[in-house]
């Protein structure tokens, strides 16, 4: 599945924040007249009705109190005129975003939730292939929190959650929805028509994603962060725009692998993802159809090198799985594992060849 990068933009809207509403049912009164059917009808009703509010309540103030647990911990962050959003990761001024956010700057802008005026910070380490990054803050606030990470392995669907960031620049903004599917895997669009990082696992969520929320927090009604907002589908029907309540999000399993490596190593030691150790392109069959990736470079040492793939070979299939683009190619690897054996399925002179390789690690 493709999806659009949620960059900022720089519109003058108003901020929103949702609501979920349980509606009680009515009947229709006319016929209940004075029997004691009519009677147990009624009381019945008026019993649904006094209940309704009270449920509402509850809701609400779960609601309110996640806002008030976690909001203080999501930053807006302004990285060359760009704005987008950020989760404090630690006490230390540490701050995980997405990558896209950051993008080339090294200096960058955090507005935190206490702070009169922007901070600076410094950039730790990016790292595009997960749209994952650090940054740390020059001076740490005083009241400065951390937020709590959850385990993404209990995330459910179905599950309700919050979003909180700053979509078109709007800090503190708050949206609502449910965890619509886990296990996703995503290819980001690239800039100049280049193939973007292609991320596994990622949570669905029907929460509105938008243009700022990048780097922000998708959080539960126990006040966990479970994920990084990353992500919004894209309709090719539609001239590319968003697809209404369909956005992604990195699981916090990931966030947090990534993150303490990055704190402790200043950069990626494990990266957990697989790689085949070529840089490939799309090419076409004779009626302009996606028809396989051309290796363009081998790297030497690598999984392909050592299972003698060569440059001009195009490689057709990776396992089980067909391969006719570069992000085709690049989703198969996400489902993999460093280390793992695969088959990999190539042309080389119009004759099909098939080798076994050991996928290396990205």
């Amino acid at each position: 599945m493709n999806a659009s990068r949620t960059r900022a933009l720089r519109l003058p809207l108003a901020a929103l924040v949702c609501s979920v509403v349980l509606l009680s049912g009515c009947s229709d009164s006319g016929s209940a007249g004075s029997g004691s059917a009519g009677r147990k009808e009624a009381s019945t009703t008026q019993a649904a009705q006094a209940v309704a509010p009270a449920a509402d309540g509850d809701l609400q103030s779960d609601y309110q109190k996640v806002i008030k647990d976690v909001l203080p911990s999501v930053v807006q962050i302004e990285a060359g005129g760009d704005l987008g959003s950020g989760v404090v990761y630690d006490d230390k001024g540490h701050i995980v975003t997405n990558a896209h956010v950051v993008g080339d700057e090294k200096t960058l802008k955090v507005t935190t939730a206490n702070s009169q005026s922007p901070l600076t910070a410094t950039l730790v380490y990016s790292y595009p292939q997960q749209d994952l990054a650090v940054i740390k803050l020059d001076r740490v606030p005083d009241g400065l929190r951390a937020a709590t990470l959850g385990d993404s392995s209990k995330v459910q669907v179905g599950q309700i959650v919050l979003a909180m960031g700053s979509p078109l620049g709007l800090s503190s903004s708050v949206t609502q929805g449910i965890v619509s599917a886990t296990g996703r895997t995503v290819s980001e669009g690239g800039g100049d028509g280049e193939a973007g990082a292609t991320i596994a696992n990622m949570v669905q969520t029907s929460a509105a994603i938008n243009p700022g929320n990048s780097g922000g927090a998708l959080v539960n009604l126990d006040s966990q962060v479970i994920g990084i907002p990353t992500l919004a589908a894209i309709d090719p029907n539609l001239g590319n725009s968003a697809a209404p309540g369909i956005g992604f999000a990195i699981p916090a399993s990931m966030v947090k692998t990534i993150a303490d490596q990055i704190i402790k190593n200043g950069k990626v030691t494990d990266s957990g993802r697989a790689a085949l150790g070529i840089t490939g392109r799309t090419v076409v069959d004779d009626s302009f159809q996606p028809a396989g990736v051309a290796v363009v470079d081998v790297k030497s040492g690598g999984a392909a090198d050592k299972g003698g793939i060569e440059a001009g070979d195009v490689i057709t299939q990776l396992g089980d799985t067909s391969i006719t683009t570069i992000t085709s190619l690049s989703e198969a690897l996400a489902a993999d594992k460093p280390g793992q054996r695969t088959s990999v399925t190539f042309t080389r002179d119009g004759s099909a060849k098939t080798v076994d390789v050991t996928l290396g690690e990205q």
